[in-house]
């Protein structure tokens, strides 16, 4: 499986992007939107599941080595960078695929640019999140994100301890082994940036606070699940960014979208988390057959 690099011009830079498999045109293209604070190899291991299809995944505006494009930010504006990195690299008619805030961006950017995509497959996002009683807008992202958010602001003296500071991760602790933490290690040490002993994860504080607002609602997002004609999966994990339970969507919030938007067919996978439903073999397992499901019929 070969795995390369580039770099797209969009609006106020270039975009990074990873692709990994085949390069021929007849391959089954799918381009995968990462989450809040991650980066495109949030992928790897769904990349490692399915060696015949050419996955297309860019690190999106203010993260990876994205971080540097301006604002401002919010899901039309990344749907603007996947149309424009499919037009640089003259990609076909793909299935696009969205975890947490990417499953957002997904459901934009196929609304926004239909033609460009034959399915759309959200991975534990995509639908607005329940907002806990009595909490504001101003404190919307430190309950929901926590430890994501507060990891921004941090800083690393080396990617040792960087990774060691993922290791104890309650997403991942008990079950860090194989290929998980051999993707985890990746995952880590590119996602810092700086010089030690003052390294500092990539992800820009003010498009987390941007992107995040759609995440809970925002109209842009409304738009495009009112108009959902087409037949969409939704694939959720039990537990959630701490490995707790119930997960970011709880049976409730499900059996409320389900009976709203005739459209969406969802499908828990078991035995994951908000992180390894995409980063481990279990998880990238699951993506993988619903990625190919439609080639097998």
């Amino acid at each position: 499986m070969t795995y390369r690099v580039s770099d797209v011009p969009v609006e106020g830079g270039e975009l990074r992007v990873g692709e990994w498999g085949p390069e021929d045109s007849a391959a089954l293209t799918v381009i995968a939107v990462h989450g809040i604070t991650a980066s495109h190899l949030a992928w790897a291991a769904i990349a490692q599941a399915l060696p015949q299809v050419h996955l297309v995944a860019p690190d999106l505006r203010g993260r990876g080595r994205s971080a540097g494009l301006p604002g401002p930010f919010g899901m039309a504006r990344h749907a603007a960078d996947l149309q424009a990195v499919i037009e640089a690299l003259e990609l076909p008619r793909a299935i696009l695929v969205g975890h947490s805030m990417g499953g957002f961006v997904a459901v934009v950017a196929a609304h926004l640019y239909p033609d460009r995509f034959s399915e759309v497959i959200l991975i534990d996002g995509g639908l607005p999140l329940a907002i806990p009683a009595g909490v504001g807008k101003e404190e919307l992202l430190e309950v929901t994100l926590g430890p994501a958010l507060a990891r921004l602001s941090m800083t690393f003296p080396d990617r040792a301890t960087y990774l060691e500071f993922w290791k104890e991760h309650p997403a991942f602790a008990d079950n860090l082994r194989g290929d998980l933490l051999e993707h985890l290690t990746d995952y880590a040490s590119y996602d810092l940036t700086g010089t030690e002993p003052q390294l500092h994860p990539s992800t820009s504080l003010e498009a987390v606070r941007q992107d995040s607002m759609d995440q809970f609602g925002g109209a842009v997002v409304q738009a495009a699940l009112k108009e959902l004609r087409k037949p969409v999966c939704l694939l959720t994990a039990p537990r959630g960014l701490l490995n707790q339970s119930p997960g970011l969507y709880s049976p409730s919030e499900i059996e409320r979208w389900s009976a709203e938007l005739p459209a969406l067919r969802i499908r828990q996978v078991p035995d994951v988390n908000h992180y390894t439903i995409v980063m481990s073999p279990a998880g990238a397992s699951a993506v993988a057959r619903e990625v190919l499901r439609g080639r097998q019929h």
